[in-house]
């Protein structure tokens, strides 16, 4: 592979790093205390769920979701968080990845009809997995300083 500047691991490591700075942009300008004490991000998620025209994401929703309101928003607020930190440092990397794939393709599904988050969501999902594949924990990274994921 020729590239300009960095090597092509060097260049897919920076795609990891981007990715991983995405997340915590996503974490940071949440409203914390709106999502811990008054429950707003799960509260918008359930209403954009109930109208969702696909029985499965409602189903899903219903059934998973909202009936710990309180955990979920901890458990999204705090992945965005260690997904961006493990990016950025590579560590465990292509568990953050898979987990960003993941929930990328969650927030894809459930807000299938707001144009405006369905380019994000896709093109982080796009980056998760070229990352994934390309093993982009190969250099500048925790995983490779260790001797994880050789």
């Amino acid at each position: 592979m020729r590239t300009i500047w960095l090597t092509g691991a060097e260049w897919v490591a920076v795609l990891r790093i981007g990715l991983g700075l995405w997340w915590l942009e996503s974490w940071r300008h949440k409203d914390k205390k709106g999502w811990f004490e008054r429950g707003t991000g799960i509260t918008w998620a359930a209403g954009v769920a109930a109208e969702h025209r696909w029985r499965p994401v409602r189903t899903g929703f219903e059934k998973i979701v909202a009936p710990r309101p309180r955990a979920m928003a901890y458990l999204v607020v705090h992945a965005e968080l260690a997904l961006g930190l493990g990016l950025v440092a590579g560590f465990l990397t292509p568990i953050a990845l898979a987990g960003g794939l993941v929930l990328n393709l969650l927030y894809l599904i459930l807000m299938i009809h707001d144009w405006a988050e369905q380019g994000q969501n896709a093109m982080m999902a796009l980056i998760s997995l070229v990352a994934l594949f390309a093993m982009s924990w190969q250099v500048w990274s925790l995983d490779s300083a260790i001797g994880l994921f050789l």
